[in-house]
């Protein structure tokens, strides 16, 4: 059923009919918000929704993300109460089996991840696997993990169920209606016109799920995601096959199993993709499949012949060849849209749709409600990514790698390999030359490592000592011992600047920022909550210029967010100058002693403290110096003009064989910063994480006057606090952290590491986490209980710190 005649006007304007854009008008109705017009091309779930298998598996790498998909199982399980419209939906539980030792390894870690959100979750042997899945093949299995809350849906009948339950809330949905273009106004949605009229709005919500990205184009904004022939396959029935066999991943083998009227629906994600070339997507792809190609289904059918050897002799009913979207990083895109007002994304689900789509509304609609999101959504927010990200050519490329992420090994650290070299720092060639192993962020080629002559410039992954731990051991030690050099260029770098500069920064960071001019100042910059939208260094280069620096993958997210902080009027503009400067970072004791002999301007500690920032030659160039340090030992960064880069690293290099200069990569900068406790936005640091609980109160001014996030702290201070970041550091020096791992105080799970790798100067693993406690974590609290971390099920004992056991006497970092 569709309403007859298009409104003149609408609140909101939902842009496509699938499960995700009738997910968000339901639970826009649900807050309230009746003037909902919903708008579908075709017909309701007509263009991928109808195809897809319906698997709902809730673990998710994130928290926030996981509860997303709780949140989707428990929607899903009371639709047809609330709308009298059947579902489907059967919590027929799930398994995801091992044929390798490293594989259940992973199962391990997924089982201890679970535990850490409580999920419920058991791992199981390979006879118990059969056991609960009788048809299939076990002889090669290792064992599995058995997750009871998993589930399966009709998604036609869910997309209908969520439509008719916002009709009868008022909302109005019309099919056979496409979007011919999107008027903007000062920065703000205004208008959808259609081929029946125009409706005038405050609100669009895009989720035109493949058409999203060219639809988004329509109002300027990126919506990177780049559609995949799919595939997958419907048996008739098979003896043995019940109708509460639980869904089956073998993700060694890139399958998935569901039972479906006593057959098997199989399909899977091959790890290499083929894309599917239809630019732009036509308009009347409508319940339309693709032609089969059995030969890109190869590996998938020869995998599930060892799983299930009964599909050799099993009639297949039906081929499915549907085109799905995927991003570039394999997480969907929720959000409202940086540069244009109230225009709100819920797109690129990479096949997770079913799963994600009742959570993923749910949040559209409160982000919309609240004015800003209501938990932590950097893993699909939509500001994650940058203009370059949604290049048609380059999402092809790296499209055919990331449709495998789903089953591929979770290698720790593993890096995407696709549409790689992207953005290089002006010392690409120079590092390559120096053996560097290099990283990718935010599409900033970045050394993670420099092999020795002889080794393979390449990364052996496993889940114990890589093949750089040595490699990043001495690079380590040369930063705490000597002196090393850092190429820190992909470092996000806004430049904001104004008669007004000062009180708007004022008021959107939580420290001091009016500083004297060459002055760095750390802060937060906080949400209405007083938890982090990013943490941050400001300097002030004079009376009217700031200039911020922020994480690599941070910049767009951190522009967006001051831009729409600033109050109307203000006399500031916000500049993204990233690719205008070359950050080196020159860090250990001995960094003094080698910039000493390429400047004459004093770099004593008198005349150049701690915080303080200055225009110095180096060199036959001009550079910022700034003595901030992000390894906890003395150190400069030299921001340093491109067309420089070059000439001042030279001159570095030259000037180093003395002191022993020694490059180093993020590996060591991680491990440098794990060692002395600082918190990183993103792990330790979120939307949801307030200074008192980070350990970071010392950053936030109250006396300074009004800020965002000040009343929520007000409300905090002094109060007890439920959860705070602790420091871990193994008693056993062998075993390596990853992050992601359970804290287990006392035998009961009180947190997971944020992040974790090895503290090569305290000799054993370390890690920082939060722990929670509704009774309180004071000091007694923490001090009293006895720890271990779990490492894909093996327990092993930590020692719990407030503070860094390493402390270099905070004179080497400020002498």
């Amino acid at each position: 059923m569709t309403d007859k005649k298009l409104p003149s006007h609408a609140q909101v304007v939902v842009v496509g009919g699938g499960i995700a854009g009738c997910s968000v008008a339901y639970h826009l109705t649900k807050l309230g918000w009746s003037d909902v017009v919903l708008l579908e091309q075709g017909s309701l779930s007509g263009g991928t929704t109808w195809h897809a298998a319906g698997l709902v598996g809730q673990l998710r790498n994130h928290e926030n993300l996981t509860r997303l998909i709780e949140y989707s199982t428990r929607l899903y399980a009371g639709l047809e109460e609330d709308t009298g419209q059947a579902t489907g939906w059967k919590a027929c539980g799930s398994l995801s089996v091992a044929r390798t030792p490293e594989r259940m390894t992973v199962l391990k870690r997924v089982a201890a991840k679970a535990r850490a959100y409580g999920v419920e979750a058991e791992v199981v042997s390979a006879k118990e696997a059969g056991a609960r899945w009788p048809v299939m093949e076990t002889g090669d299995l290792v064992g599995g993990v058995w997750l009871p809350g998993d589930g399966k849906a009709n998604p036609t009948d869910l997309t209908q169920a969520m439509a008719k339950g916002a009709r009868a809330r008022g909302a109005r949905i019309f099919e056979k209606t496409r979007v011919t273009g999107v008027e903007l106004a000062k920065g703000m949605v205004k208008k959808i016109n259609t081929g029946r009229g125009g409706i005038e709005c405050e609100y669009v919500v895009n989720a035109a799920g493949q058409w999203a990205r060219q639809f988004g184009r329509l109002a300027g904004v990126n919506v990177p995601l780049y559609s995949c022939e799919h595939f997958y396959i419907v048996t008739g029935e098979i003896d043995g096959v019940q109708g509460d066999l639980p869904c089956l991943r073998d993700p060694d083998g890139y399958i998935y199993f569901k039972e479906e009227v006593g057959g098997l629906v199989m399909g899977g994600f091959e790890p290499d993709a083929k894309p599917w070339k239809m630019n732009p997507i036509p308009d009347d792809f409508e319940f339309t499949l693709l032609e089969d190609d059995w030969d890109q289904f190869e590996i998938l059918m020869e995998n599930a012949l060892i799983r299930v050897p009964a599909l050799e002799t099993a009639d297949v009913k039906q081929f499915i060849n549907g085109p799905e979207s995927f991003t570039s990083d394999g997480n969907f895109i929720l959000g409202e849209a940086p540069g244009v007002k109230n225009y709100f994304v819920c797109a690129g689900f990479n096949s997770m749709g079913i799963a994600s789509a009742g959570g993923a509304g749910m949040a559209v609609a409160e982000w919309m409600a609240e004015g800003a999101p209501t938990s932590d959504l950097w893993p699909v927010d939509i500001r994650r990514f940058a203009p370059f990200h949604g290049n048609d050519a380059w999402l092809e490329t790296r499209i055919k790698e990331t449709l495998g992420l789903h089953y591929v090994m979770p290698w720790p650290n593993k890096e995407l390999e696709t549409g790689r070299p992207l953005r290089c720092s002006p010392l690409y060639e120079r590092l390559k030359d120096k053996r560097a192993c290099f990283g990718s962020k935010m599409g900033w080629e970045r050394p993670l490592w420099y092999a020795r002559e002889g080794q393979p410039l390449a990364m052996d992954y496993s889940f114990g000592r890589q093949n750089w731990f040595e490699n990043a051991a001495r690079e380590h030690r040369a930063t705490r011992e000597g002196v090393a050099f850092f190429d820190q260029t992909s470092f996000g770098k806004l430049l904001v600047q104004g008669r007004d500069a000062e009180a708007e920064l004022q008021r959107i960071c939580a420290n001091n920022v009016a500083a004297a001019p060459g002055t760095c100042v750390y802060t937060g910059l906080l949400n209405a909550r007083g938890g982090y939208e990013s943490d941050l260094t400001v300097t002030r280069l004079d009376e009217e210029r700031f200039m911020l620096v922020t994480g690599s993958a941070e910049v767009i997210r951190d522009r967006d967010w001051i831009t729409r902080n600033l109050n109307e009027g203000a006399h500031v503009t916000v500049s993204d100058i990233t690719n205008s400067l070359a950050v080196f970072g020159v860090m250990g004791p001995k960094s003094r002693e080698l910039l000493s002999k390429l400047t004459p301007d004093d770099l004593s500690s008198d005349a150049f403290p701690f915080a303080a920032s200055k225009e110095i030659s180096l060199g036959h160039a001009q550079v910022r110096a700034s003595r901030m340090t992000y390894v906890g030992e003395l150190g400069w960064e030299l921001y340093v003009p491109v067309e420089f880069a070059a000439g001042v690293y030279d001159a570095l290099v030259e000037a180093g064989d003395d002191p022993g200069l020694v490059h180093a990569g993020y590996y060591a900068m991680e491990s440098l910063r794990l060692e002395k406790a600082y918190r990183a936005w993103g792990h330790e640091l979120s939307p949801d994480d307030t200074p008192f609980e980070a350990g970071l109160s010392f950053a936030v001014d109250f006396g300074k006057g009004g800020f965002i996030g000040r009343e929520a702290l007000l409300k905090l201070k002094g109060k007890p606090r439920t959860r705070r970041v602790v420091m871990f550091v193994l008693d056993d020096p062998e075993p390596v952290l990853w992050g992601g791992e359970l804290i287990l105080r006392d035998g009961k799970p009180v947190g997971d590491l944020k992040s974790a790798g090895y503290g090569h100067t305290l000799g054993a693993a370390v890690g920082l986490g939060y722990v929670a406690n509704e009774g309180g974590v004071g000091r007694a609290f923490i001090e009293s209980g006895t720890y271990e971390i779990d490492i894909a099920g093996e327990l092993v004992p930590a020692k719990a710190h407030l503070r860094t056991p390493y402390d270099p006497k905070l004179e080497r970092v400020k002498a």
